[in-house]
């Protein structure tokens, strides 16, 4: 078996771009750590057509390695490094919107930076380029879009240190940004991350022909440097089993090729490959100024600094986060929600399970996840309408109008978007599948991906008026606490069940011998069901005795024939189904 050469940079170059563009700002920049710049230029490529009131505008912002080439302009063109989420009937869909990226400040792609001839000197800056920050980055970037003529962004997207650069526009530039999706970010990178990020730039500013960062005159770069920093990224962008998958089967059986590298075994083929193909394409000086930007970047070390410096942001949000991602683990994006939340901004989020890594932003099996997140996020056509049931329908109308819901376990959110049409105020949903989610905020609604058997973290007290628990108290272990979080985050509760001791299930059960089954949640088999719990009406009721919770409303259904069980009937044999209002007596 041959070693997989194969990775996010396989189709990226050092060609000329042939759709790039150029802006030129002649007047003075200072940047953000005290240095000057005596004007800047930026380039950029476009994509899709910008409408007559200018509202449909996409700046999607690039990571460490990216350039202004984020897709194909045509079949003839060279690939982009986003091909898979941004173009013609994709999830950034550029038959609607205008679609705009340009390189960072400090790259090598056309963007001023270290490889730009200083005025001053009439060489390059080399060295003696000033440091960057990202909020320099965003201060070009909205130079950009005041050039275009353009307000307002209906969005700002990256991935990576793109993500910082899109929580820097939503907070630095909050009425200029209608949505923000920062993707595998963070607000401040790790103590890890920023070690192996201080090893690449050692290995390049080490390298015999670094020269002081002034090697552009000589006829030796500080090749073999900056292959090392690209080697350590590429570790650090790769999972544990991605690499396992990728490089176990043949371990000892590198692919032969022509290197001053370690080759002895097949990760190691493939990290120098992946070194010497970066060094065809990329600056190191670039490769170090971007990377102290990005290192330097910091939202606060506290919660509550945090908290500040998220305050101003103004838009809405799509947290997206990876599993396996190592280098911006996904509790750093949680913790992004749980700020947002709390200051009460509209957010979705999800964490992808995937074993790609930090590079799973870049992969199209994991654009393919995340890519229906992206477009519903950005007003994709609903597929169909809020779907009617029979449980939705009695939910609905015990819910007064204007109130907000948190609904846990939305499902595809066919009840969040009923009361949308309604007018609710302030709607969310809670589930774990990228699926469900998304068909979720298909409906106009923000939905959060949280584990149910963890609590509520999240959400702050009180947050909500009414939060619904439909068929999802009896899948988690601790039914108390989930049933505590959902009566402190919301006024009141909607608990939906069926009724395990109704007389069919009675009888299934004393005559039969056979493990109860019911239509809706309990239609598994014993050896497959998710549920834990299977409560009567009685149980419930004697646990909400227990927990001190008021019993405001019940309603009892006789599912099969289509009516309201009254109290006297004896509900705990009669009704097939159960919705309780409930509060807390504390409150």
């Amino acid at each position: 078996m041959v070693v997989d050469f194969e990775s996010t940079d396989s189709t990226r170059s050092g060609k000329p771009l042939r759709h790039v563009q150029t802006a030129v700002f002649p007047t003075p920049v200072k940047l953000r750590h005290g240095g000057l710049l005596p004007g800047i230029e930026v380039a950029y490529e476009t994509y899709g057509t910008l409408n007559e009131d200018r509202t449909n505008a996409v700046l999607i912002c690039h990571a460490i390695s990216g350039d202004s080439h984020l897709a194909q302009h045509d079949e003839h063109d060279e690939p982009g490094w986003w091909d898979g989420l941004v173009g013609p009937g994709k999830a950034v869909d550029t038959d609607r919107l205008f679609v705009i990226c340009s390189n960072v400040l400090g790259g090598c792609r056309g963007t001023t930076g270290p490889a730009t001839i200083n005025p001053a000197t009439g060489i390059p800056y080399g060295s003696d380029f000033p440091l960057v920050a990202v909020e320099d980055m965003v201060d070009a970037q909205k130079r950009l879009i005041d050039l275009l003529g353009i307000e307002r962004l209906r969005a700002v997207i990256g991935g990576s240190l793109g993500g910082h650069q899109t929580l820097c526009w939503a907070t630095r530039y909050p009425k200029h940004v209608q949505t923000a999706i920062p993707i595998a970010g963070s607000a401040r990178v790790t103590s890890q991350a920023i070690a192996f990020d201080v090893v690449g730039r050692n290995a390049i500013q080490t390298d015999p022909h670094f020269h002081g960062g002034q090697y552009y005159g000589t006829r030796e770069f500080p090749d073999t440097g900056l292959a090392l920093a690209r080697m350590l990224g590429h570790i650090t962008y790769l999972s544990s089993e991605a690499m396992t998958r990728k490089f176990d089967l043949d371990r000892h059986a590198p692919r032969d090729m022509a290197t001053d590298f370690e080759k002895r075994f097949s990760v190691g083929s493939y990290l120098a490959y992946q070194g010497e193909q970066f060094v065809g394409r990329f600056d190191a000086n670039s490769y170090v100024s971007v990377t102290l930007a990005m290192d330097n970047f910091d939202m606060g070390d506290t919660r509550g600094k945090r908290l500040e410096a998220f305050r101003s942001a103004e838009c809405d949000w799509l947290v997206i986060s990876f599993s396996s991602d190592w280098l911006f683990p996904p509790g750093q994006s949680r913790e992004l929600v749980s700020i947002m939340t709390t200051l009460g901004q509209p957010v979705s989020y999800c964490e992808i399970e995937t074993d790609g890594g930090h590079d799973s932003f870049l992969l199209p099996d994991d654009i393919e996840a995340f890519g229906p997140l992206v477009a519903a996020k950005l007003g994709a056509p609903k597929p169909h309408p809020p779907r009617k049931s029979a449980e939705d329908d009695r939910i609905f109308d015990l819910i007064p109008e204007g109130s907000s819901v948190l609904d846990l376990g939305c499902g595809e959110g066919d009840l969040l978007g009923r009361l949308k049409e309604r007018g609710a105020p302030l709607l969310c949903g809670v589930e774990v599948s990228t699926g469900l989610i998304a068909a979720t905020m298909q409906q106009g609604v923000e939905a959060i991906d949280c584990d149910l058997n963890v609590g509520l973290p999240e959400f702050d007290d009180g947050r909500f008026d009414y939060v619904v628990l439909s068929s999802t108290l009896q899948v988690v272990p601790n039914v108390e606490r989930l049933l505590e979080d959902a009566l402190r985050v919301g006024h009141r509760a909607v608990v939906g069940f069926t009724n395990f001791a109704h007389r069919t299930l009675r009888e299934m059960f004393g005559l039969e011998g056979r493990a109860p089954k019911a239509p809706g949640s309990y239609s598994f088999e014993w050896y497959n069901t998710p549920n834990r719990r299977f409560p009567s009406i009685r149980d419930m009721l004697d646990l909400c005795e227990k927990m001190d919770v008021t019993v405001e409303r019940a309603r009892y259904y006789d599912d099969t024939h289509g009516r309201v069980i009254g109290d006297d009937e004896d509900p705990n044999l009669a009704a097939e189904t159960a919705l309780l209002v409930l509060s807390k007596n504390s409150r």
